[in-house]
């Protein structure tokens, strides 16, 4: 029982984090530069891959693709530990991709993120390894 209760607050840590961050990509300022200027200055140049869109547009899809990322990652392995606990915690692909996902997300944190993410991920890490030992023992 532990061990579903610590993969579904690891789970429900990075649902939180995803969706905090969706609203803060379409609603309000905190997504926003703090100098005007900047957003202008990106709403009007392409990025060398393409001319299709502009560095704004891409910083918005880039944001919300990855917030997407988060609540995806928070409602399925949530519903596997609470519908299908014996699937998540005795499939060694689940366990290994869900753990690749929570490092990638801790790592790109350390290096490009803030603190409140990075405490949110290290928590959301931490709780799904300790899922895992007590799934073993």
């Amino acid at each position: 029982m532990i061990a579903k209760v610590l993969m579904v607050f690891s789970a429900s840590i990075i649902l939180t984090l995803g969706v905090v961050h969706l609203v803060y990509t379409f609603w309000g300022p905190k997504l926003t530069p703090r100098d005007p200027a900047l957003q202008v200055s990106m709403s009007q140049i392409s990025p060398v891959i393409t001319r299709e869109t502009t560095m704004w547009r891409a910083w918005v899809g880039f944001n919300a693709s990855h917030s997407m990322g988060a609540i995806l990652f928070g409602l399925i392995y949530g519903f596997l530990a609470i519908a299908h606990s014996p699937l998540l915690f005795q499939s060694p692909f689940l366990l290994i991709v869900g753990l690749a996902m929570l490092g990638g997300f801790f790592a790109l944190g350390k290096v490009y993120w803030f603190s409140v993410p990075f405490t949110g991920i290290s928590i959301s890490l931490a709780c799904y390894v300790a899922s895992i030992a007590a799934s073993r023992a």
